[in-house]
Parts: structure tokens; C-alpha cells; sequence
């Protein structure tokens, strides 16, 4: 048997609208959730940037006190 019915046009169902709208929601919501993920782990290689500069800093504060100890030592 054939879908279409001469003298009927075809229409879109209730349930089928509805699940269509379902999966655009969902695309958006997937769609945000991955520009926020992403915002996220940029946010965190800064973080990252920012610590081991912090320990580099702290690594040559140390090394240098220990260089100016050492040359205070020696005549």
C-alpha cells in the first residue's frame, strides 16, 4: 500500500513534532555544554601557566639565597 493518498496531503503527527523539538533541545543543550567545557579547560591551562611560573619563581628565589650564601662564605 502506498503512504500517500491521492486526495491527501501528508502531515506531520503530534509525536513527531514533539521528538523533533526534543532533539533540537538537546542539541543546544549539548551544543552549550561543550562551549562551557571549553571555556573551562582554556581557564585551567592559564591556571596551569600560572603555577608552574609560581614554582619557577619560588625554584630561583631559592637558588639564588643559596648563591648568595655560598658567596658570603668564601673570601
Amino acid at each position: 500500500m502506498s503512504e500517500h493518498r491521492i486526495g491527501f496531503e501528508a502531515f506531520d503527527c503530534a509525536p513527531g513534532l514533539r521528538l523533533e523539538a526534543h532533539e533540537r533541545v538537546a542539541k543546544l543543550q549539548f551544543d552549550s555544554l561543550n562551549r562551557r567545557l571549553d571555556k573551562m579547560e582554556s581557564a585551567i591551562e592559564k591556571l596551569e601557566r600560572r603555577l608552574w611560573l609560581t614554582v619557577y619563581g619560588v625554584v630561583g628565589v631559592i637558588l639564588a639565597q643559596a648563591f648568595q650564601s655560598v658567596m658570603g662564605v668564601t673570601p
